[in-house]
């Protein structure tokens, strides 16, 4: 088995890093063994709050309310976090273990010993909201596709392969491919929360770790990035704690980023306007129902083949043109709200939600991953009506 425990002596503290594979049921065991053998002043776990109490209280699903998620504008959010759970679950479950339960065991083994625990990782919002915001139009294509297909996906995982992961030369090719594939992700998602851990891992809880030993249970590819930026840290004479509060927030978009949002509506308007005085108010109005009819009727089609309720089909007919022309309202919106108010989730559905989302008659049997799916495929539908439609609309404009 590889080397999975880093000690580093800074300032007269001893860190003890042990990098986990996230599914590893010999990773659950080694983190327990060595708060045990270490008995450290301080554990510290590569979590967050959510995540912790997702672990802890399988009841949490019980009490969402999908419609609020989508009146919130959280549904892309929520479904970014559903694949990524549904990957680790899919590769937990052909191991017989959960994804995170090595972080858990830390957790409870601490407080057997009555070791104080600190949660050291980034809430996964922020960090999926900044790799989202870093990406442009086609990195936001593929890093969807990604997801996507990372959800619905066949290939299996051995136990010895994903004990591989832990290797740290498998781990450089990983990062190496993905920081090729979409390097804007690669940093948020690898190098801010190495430099994250490491602050959260020198200053516990906001404040400097008690006592001179910690012991720290981080994923494996975070190990070597936590080391360095640990001892920058500590070469800095640490006479302040670390200031990582630029990587708690969400940065505002650019201008034109945020003025993309009007542009397509405004580009429908210009046309149609520039119609009613080239070539009169009956291709005007022409233009405007094409453009109508291609983002509806796509947008519906998109909730059909969710097998979305009939009313959620015809809301999305509806309610597409409107979401398109609002900056601040997705094209899915209404059709998403209407699946969850007349499919109301059951408390079934929250307590399965884990099982349901490894696989595709499960997503489509769950009300939660249903009215998730009714949003997603509603919104692509429009998006591809309003591409499709742009040429009809230039073809009525400049007809002879």
């Amino acid at each position: 088995m590889p080397d999975t425990r880093m000690t580093i002596t800074l300032n007269e503290r001893e860190i003890i890093l042990i990098g986990t594979a996230h599914v590893s049921r010999e990773s659950i065991e080694e983190a327990s063994a060595v708060i045990r053998e270490e008995r450290p002043d301080i554990v510290c776990v590569e979590l967050d709050e959510g995540r912790y109490h997702s672990l802890a209280q399988q009841e949490q699903w019980e009490k969402l309310d999908v419609a609020k998620v989508f009146r919130e504008g959280k549904g892309f959010l929520l479904m970014a976090n559903l694949v990524l759970s549904s990957f680790q679950r899919r590769m937990g479950q052909e191991l017989g273990v959960k994804p995170g339960e090595e972080m858990k065991a830390a957790v409870e083994t601490a407080v057997e010993l009555g070791i104080p625990y600190a949660l050291c990782d980034r809430e996964v919002q922020t960090t999926l909201r900044r790799a989202w915001g870093r990406c442009g139009f086609w990195s936001k294509c593929k890093l969807l596709a990604a997801l996507v297909s990372s959800a619905f996906t066949t290939e299996k995982l051995s136990a010895g392969e994903i004990e591989n992961l832990k290797k740290q030369s498998e781990l450089d090719g990983m990062m190496t491919e993905l920081a090729g594939y979409l390097p804007q992700v690669k940093e948020t998602l690898i190098d801010e929360r190495d430099r994250y851990l490491a602050a959260k891992i020198w200053a516990p809880n906001g404040r400097a770790a008690p006592g001179k030993k910690l012991v720290a249970v981080v994923g494996a590819g975070h190990m070597s990035g936590i080391k360095a930026h640990l001892e920058r840290i500590a070469s800095g004479g640490a006479a302040e704690l670390p200031d990582i509060s630029a990587l708690e927030s969400v940065p505002k978009g650019s201008f034109l980023s945020r003025a993309a949002g009007w542009l397509f509506p405004l580009l429908i308007a210009v046309m149609v306007v520039l119609g009613f005085f080239r070539v009169g108010v009956d291709a005007s109005l022409e233009m405007l129902f094409r453009w109508l009819f291609f983002n509806g009727s796509l947008a519906a089609l998109g909730a059909l083949a969710a097998l979305g309720h009939p009313l959620s089909i015809l809301i999305s007919f509806i309610g597409a043109p409107i979401g398109t022309l609002s900056p601040f309202i997705s094209v899915g919106f209404f059709s998403g709200i209407t699946e969850a108010t007349l499919r109301k989730p059951r408390v079934a559905d929250a307590q399965n939600l884990s099982d349901d989302i490894t696989g595709i008659r499960g997503i489509y049997r769950n009300r939660i991953t249903k009215a998730l799916l009714v949003f997603f495929l509603s919104s692509i539908g429009g998006a591809i009506g309003n591409l499709i439609s742009i040429p009809s609309l230039i073809g009525i404009l400049f007809k002879k």
